[in-house]
């Protein structure tokens, strides 16, 4: 799936309005998600591909934590399979219950990463900022303004797809 039927990922995120900064994101999540899901044989790299090529699309309508949701509606309602339509709408953080959800003014939908591609795209995410590489670390201290639990499951999810993709496994 390196690209949804004959249309390549970028163009998809340029028709959708993506800014060039957006796509860079894109690609840099990517290839990060693509160097997790290569140390895992039980994950569909298409599909981490698509996933991460695709998880900010919903930035073309707003740059909020709406984003996520917004793109998951993008993608289904152009027909993509509804597993990139989960990897996208659970990317943001450590993803959001449906409680936390309904909080934050989205949709009551559990938006919770629970597939190993979509806990691996949302792990890349998380590690990069704009499109340079970063540690953990460095992600949780710029992520200050989360609450706690939300910073403390990000760590959470960091640790557990280091082990599920390690090659020491």
């Amino acid at each position: 799936m390196p690209e949804y039927g004959i249309i390549p990922y970028e163009t998809l995120l340029q028709e959708a309005a993506c800014s060039e900064k957006v796509i860079r994101h894109c690609q840099a999540v990517r290839d990060c998600a693509l160097e997790y899901a290569g140390r895992n044989p039980d994950a569909d790299s298409d599909l981490v591909e698509a996933g991460a090529m695709l998880h900010d699309i919903g930035r073309s309508r707003t740059h909020t934590i709406h984003h996520a949701q917004e793109g998951a509606d993008i993608l289904r309602s152009r027909g993509f399979p509804e597993a990139v339509a989960r990897i996208v709408e659970c990317h943001t953080g450590a993803g959001l219950t449906a409680d936390e959800c309904t909080l934050l003014g989205l949709a009551s939908r559990d938006c919770m990463p629970y597939t190993t591609e979509e806990k691996i795209v949302t792990h890349a995410d998380n590690l990069i900022a704009g499109h340079r590489r970063v540690t953990i670390e460095e992600s949780l201290a710029s992520a200050i303004h989360l609450p706690h639990k939300a910073r403390k499951r990000m760590y959470r999810l960091s640790c557990e797809v280091e082990m599920l993709c390690s090659t020491q496994r």
